[in-house]
């Protein structure tokens, strides 16, 4: 029995208290959507701190969501399914098969008999060592190796999809490196801005590893993909309002080394460059990625912009200065 009836179409977004999530539900309120439903699991965290401020019809909890579905069929418009566990350290592979992948095969084929918009949350961690690169072409999906169960439990879902021949029919995204406000909740995976910033406030200086090759990276000098969550967001959203489907990488499509990232962070709180290198440990270096870089070719192509202009509104040190002035240092959420 539905306990509440809501005015359609409806927008249900799953992981909406995390970082990600709430930035959707955010950016989905600029644009004027509020018929959402809001899917997570807060419990006793602070997570529902992201939700402040946010326009929103209900919450409910993951396990509750196949019930409240029950009969909505028509009230329904579209999905965006964010929730997932996504720590790279979980070693637990059967709460990571179902949490991952087969809550996301079943809500998907949900979307799928109804004709709903279907967008979720793949993953970088799917490309590995980066050794095969970082194409979001279908062509190559099978031949990806990811390097820990996260990863690979979001890559049955991509191979999933494709052997059912819908992937066309969905829309996968891969995030990089997002950092920004909205993730204080996230502990150990918290992106390094955060993890940086009480330490050049309060220390003045940062300690980076040394590189794991010398012969090709001078110190600091490997480099990730980082992109702002508030253009992670936007280029999310976008998906709500076009018909494409497919994998899709969400990247800013330029490496930034970590010098550079720890440079912004200096700059952001008017502090001298101050680093120093010390020794990275030996288990680290059998799996550190001294590399990644989303290949944007094809969502610049869908988004009808040329290569030469940025996918992202903010460069990587423009995101850092905003994040730490206007959200860290006031320890306020977007």
């Amino acid at each position: 029995m539905k306990s509440r009836n809501f005015e359609a179409p409806l927008i249900i977004v799953t992981g909406a208290a995390g970082m990600i999530g709430s930035c959707v539900v955010k950016r989905l309120n600029e644009l004027g959507h509020t018929h959402l439903i809001l899917v997570d699991d807060l419990d006793t965290t602070d997570k529902w701190k992201n939700l402040l401020g946010k326009t929103f019809l209900d919450i409910i909890p993951s396990s509750e969501l196949f019930s409240f579905l029950e009969g909505r069929e028509k009230e329904i418009r579209a999905f965006i399914h964010l929730g997932a566990c996504s720590d790279t350290l979980e070693k637990n592979g059967a709460f990571l098969m179902d949490n991952n992948y087969r809550y996301t095969v079943r809500l998907a084929e949900y979307a799928l008999q109804n004709n709903h918009r279907f967008i979720y949350a793949s993953s970088a961690a799917t490309y590995g060592d980066g050794k095969k690169g970082f194409s979001d072409d279908h062509s190559v999906l099978q031949e990806l190796t990811p390097l820990n169960l996260y990863g690979f439990s979001k890559h049955l879902f991509d191979l999933w999809a494709q052997k059912q021949g819908v992937l066309d029919k969905l829309v996968g995204l891969k995030y990089f490196n997002v950092f920004g406000p909205n993730e204080n909740h996230k502990a150990h995976m918290a992106s390094m801005v955060y993890k940086m910033y009480p330490l050049v406030r309060d220390t003045g200086m940062l300690r980076l590893f040394q590189s794991s090759e010398p012969s090709l990276f001078k110190d600091g000098e490997s480099s990730r993909d980082f992109i702002y969550v508030k253009d992670a967001v936007q280029l999310t959203c976008e998906f709500l309002d076009n018909d494409f489907g497919g994998i899709f990488n969400i990247g800013s499509g330029h490496p930034t080394t970590w010098n550079a990232l720890a440079e912004a962070v200096f700059y952001a709180l008017k502090k001298p460059l101050n680093i120093e290198y010390i020794p990275m440990p030996e288990d680290l270096k059998k799996q550190y990625q001294n590399y990644t870089c989303a290949e944007m070719t094809k969502l610049i192509k869908v988004r009808k912009k040329t290569e030469t202009t940025s996918i992202c509104e903010y460069s990587v040190k423009e995101g850092v200065v905003d994040y730490i002035q206007n959200y860290l240092a006031k320890d306020a959420r977007w």
